[in-house]
């Protein structure tokens, strides 16, 4: 059995179309990237969580959530907890700059190892796992045609496609 969680995170491109990751190591899926971001208050809207997390995260105060870029559902374990996320990832434009700020707790807390700014190239070339595994695709076609529309759903994305340790 798993416990429902809501959560949202930010795709933050820089000026050249980089987008800045955590590595996680995480007990049940283990070493994997995702963006900044994080799990819901009681009330808290997705767009309002996201930023929230990034500022937790980064320290940066100066970037507000745009367009909705996907929706996914993905399993993984939290603290001991059996979590399935539902996860609302956000565009946003920055400078690219390196996070700021005492954020040892909250990194060390939330299993965060490590950032680092991905070129494109570097994206669609990463060797470890990625949260969503899609995120090259979506965010290349971004950069081809604009943020989408309407969100893409990627719907239940199984652990299977994320590589374990």
């Amino acid at each position: 059995m798993r416990i429902p969680r809501a959560a949202a995170r930010v795709a933050v491109l820089d000026p050249a179309g980089s987008v800045f990751m955590f590595r996680y190591d995480n007990e049940e899926v283990g070493v994997h990237w995702a963006l900044p971001g994080g799990g819901l208050n009681c009330y808290e809207t997705p767009r309002r969580g996201a930023e929230r997390e990034l500022c937790e995260e980064t320290g940066w105060k100066d970037v507000e959530a745009g367009p909705t870029l996907c929706l996914w559902v993905h399993d993984f374990t939290r603290a001991g907890v059996r979590v399935r996320q539902r996860e609302h990832v956000f565009l946003a434009s920055g400078p690219r700059r390196d996070p700021f700020g005492d954020l040892a707790d909250a990194h060390a807390r939330d299993g965060i190892q490590r950032g680092r700014w991905w070129s494109p190239g570097e994206l669609s070339g990463a060797t470890e796992p990625l949260w969503p595994p899609q995120l090259p695709e979506l965010l290349a076609d971004v950069r081809r045609s604009g943020p989408p529309a309407e969100p893409v759903d990627l719907g239940f994305v199984p652990n299977t496609t994320v590589r374990r340790r």
